[in-house]
């Protein structure tokens, strides 16, 4: 027998693993350099390409060079060589370098959604709808609706959107994106596709289709070439229509940890401490949108230790996270947060997250918790810090429990940071100046950004966390006790060493990562004294 006879039937043996047989039948490997492969260079299919595990990289005289993880398959080479009227050489690439080659090939710009928009008729087309797995495997035969529908998903991811709002309104059919935490105007769709889009995102969330009187919430599981994505569906009956949210919830884009939060040393050093108490509450506040649950998980994933029982009830739970037990409240079967909470502390837990107190009820379990020898840790909806004290109060809520139980309270907002490749100095106007009480002098310089391609015309790329943390401690805890006006709790805090929202932002106006108007936009309504 030869020596470079290949038997398959022992190709389990570790001599024969696909490292061993390349350099046995000499087939060349691709280096480590960035491969780019130049759109619309070949014809074949998504599919096909990530069936077989290859994908055409470029063609050389006659011949194309073909990428594949695996090259030993049968019959590939004369299949390949048909489909693309030329011979074909193998060339071998790892598999996970593979995968993310046919993404990045097969992931068209966010100008597809643009550009299906205007091949769309103006009379409506009906056609059957299959179920979508991937949305980068897309079929010819499809219907526009479901191609445009697909394109508009995955325009979003692509520009970091945290929502998707379809909206119809009087004749046409609007989608705006959420970015950095502003709404911004994408595409109109003629409205008789309205219902198309509408009744495929109901499917896809397994919701009610016939249904249009009612609100629905549902989820939905896609694939984006090798990556999968959760989204979070809400359906809401109004004049015009079925307006639909989908908030998207990528796992890739969670940052996990205080170093991702931009918090300042001082209130970072001060905040660490409190979440490495036994016992107590802390409360993080802000609106929807802000980071808190961020904030929160980024608290318990710094404390997790294997010796420690820390365990969740959220609505609902967004990320899992490694190692913690997390229950969704489920108001169908009457689970609250009250009667879960009272559930999980029948688990010897050590530290408990609550996604929002939202009652009495749920406030005063969560106070006898931390009274007990529990680290609780929740969120609230207020504007600032001293006002939490203020809401549990008028819940029903005795001063002098919290002023015993809060170890603190930390409000937070996003602001959005100036893009890098249009930044610019401007002239903020004396008004908006003196609102924030910024003093300045001939040398001060204020930053914004002009707006180009990267930034979507918006000036900004990406956000950055400002925070107020207040300790509960010395006079501030006195204060509590005494009164639950937040003005007075203000004012004491700050001489205790609390350092405002607008003076945060103020800090990142002057180091020149935001703008006046950014935040002014967040934090107008704040107090100062």
């Amino acid at each position: 027998m030869d020596d470079k006879t290949f038997n398959p039937f022992i190709s389990e043996r570790k001599e024969h693993s696909i490292e061993n047989l390349i350099d046995y039948f000499e087939i060349p490997t691709l280096e480590d350099a960035k491969l780019e492969i130049e759109k619309n260079s070949h014809s074949i299919a998504y599919s096909y390409c990530k069936k077989n595990h290859l994908i055409p990289i470029e063609k050389q005289e006659d011949v194309y060079i073909i990428a594949s993880s695996n090259p030993f398959l049968l019959g590939i080479e004369s299949e390949l060589s048909f489909m693309l009227d030329a011979p074909i050489k193998f060339c071998y690439l790892t598999q996970e370098k593979l995968v993310a080659l046919i993404d990045s090939y097969f992931h068209h710009e966010g100008a597809a959604a643009s550009k299906l928009i205007q091949k769309l008729s103006d009379k409506p087309k009906t056609k059957s709808e299959i179920q979508i797995y991937d949305l980068l495997d897309q079929d010819k035969e499809s219907a526009p609706s479901i191609s445009l529908l697909n394109s508009v998903i995955k325009e979003a991811i692509s520009q970091g959107a945290s929502d998707v709002h379809f909206e119809p309104v009087e004749e046409t059919f609007r989608i705006r994106y959420r970015i950095d935490g502003v709404l911004q105007n994408r595409h109109t769709v003629p409205s008789h596709y309205k219902s198309n889009i509408t009744s495929r995102l109901k499917l896809m969330a397994k919701l009610d289709i016939a249904e249009m009187r009612r609100p629905q919430d549902g989820r939905i599981k896609l694939k984006v070439g090798n990556k999968e994505i959760d989204f979070r569906v809400s359906t809401i009956p109004i004049s015009n229509g079925e307006r639909i949210v989908l908030r998207i919830l990528d796992k890739n884009n969670l940052l996990l940890g205080f170093n991702h939060m931009g918090m300042r040393s001082h209130t970072l050093d001060i905040f660490k401490t409190m979440i490495k108490r036994s016992e107590g509450i802390i409360l993080v506040t802000g609106p929807t949108g802000s980071g808190k649950t961020t904030t929160l998980y980024s608290a318990v994933s710094e404390i997790y230790h294997e010796s420690l029982n820390i365990m969740t009830i959220e609505d609902p739970v967004e990320y899992k996270l490694a190692g913690i037990a997390q229950m969704g409240v489920q108001p169908k079967i009457d689970l609250t947060f009250a009667k879960g909470l009272k559930h999980i502390l029948r688990q010897d837990p050590d530290v408990i997250l609550i996604g929002e107190i939202r009652d009495l009820e749920t406030a005063q379990i969560a106070i006898q918790a931390a009274l007990t020898g529990h680290l609780v840790l929740s969120t609230l909806h207020t504007n600032d810090a001293p006002s939490a004290i203020t809401r549990l109060v008028d819940m029903g809520i005795e001063p002098y429990l919290l002023s015993s139980c809060v170890i603190g309270v930390l409000a937070q907002r996003l602001v959005r940071t100036i893009c890098p490749y249009c930044k610019k100095s401007y002239s903020p106007s004396n008004k908006h100046l003196q609102t924030l009480k910024l003093q300045t002098d001939k040398e001060s310089l204020f930053y914004h950004g002009e707006g180009c391609n990267k930034c979507y015309h918006s000036g900004y790329r990406g956000r950055q966390g400002i925070y107020e943390l207040m300790p509960i401690a010395g006079k501030t805890k006195m204060k509590i006790s005494q009164s639950s006006d937040s003005q007075s709790i203000r004012t004491c805090a700050i001489k205790e060493g609390m350092v405002s929202l607008k003076q945060e932002g103020c800090h990142l106006i002057e180091s020149g990562q935001t703008t006046v108007e950014e935040v002014l936009r967040v934090a107008l309504g704040m107090e100062d004294v």
